[in-house]
């Protein structure tokens, strides 16, 4: 049985429901959070928000692979409050990654849970431990430091 890997993140941003659902519906905005120096393009068209069964195209640089089509489905989308992405086609065997935004004393709380399964058994193992643990840490630790500045900017 391969292994499910779990990363999750929480963080509280001082915004208001509304902006934050705006935000994080928009498929547009998620080159936003993707960090500059990742081979990342999305290459379907995209409406402006999100709907159930929206299938978004993406390009993405994988050492040693070259440029791999990613093709996520959205789905249970709960209007201001959660959705998923999940890979139909793309480099793990497996991803399921949940988004959900709560109100909370301090802004909105943003989480992200995210399921998945590396492919090619051991080798995908090896490739985890050596580089996609490492790699998904950099972008969601990314995500951390610029979605707090991205809302900033939304006020002024």
């Amino acid at each position: 049985m391969p292994k499910i890997h779990q990363l999750y993140r929480e963080q509280i941003i001082q915004t208001d429901l509304a902006t934050a659902w705006d935000f994080i519906s928009s498929p547009k905005n998620l080159d936003a959070i993707t960090p500059d120096d990742m081979s990342f393009q999305i290459v379907s068209e995209v409406p402006e928000k999100m709907t159930n069964g929206l299938l978004i195209e993406y390009k993405v640089g994988i050492p040693f692979l070259g440029q791999q089509t990613w093709l996520s489905e959205l789905k249970h989308i709960r209007e201001q409050h959660s959705f998923v992405d999940e890979q139909r086609i793309g480099p793990y065997k497996v991803w399921y990654h949940y988004h959900e935004i709560t109100e909370v004393p301090e802004g909105i709380r943003f989480i992200d849970r995210v399921s998945y399964v590396m492919p090619f058994g051991p080798c995908g193992a090896i490739a985890h431990a050596l580089y996609v643990k490492k790699q998904l840490k950099y972008i969601f630790d990314h995500r951390e430091k610029v979605t707090p500045e991205i809302f900033a900017a939304m006020k002024k």
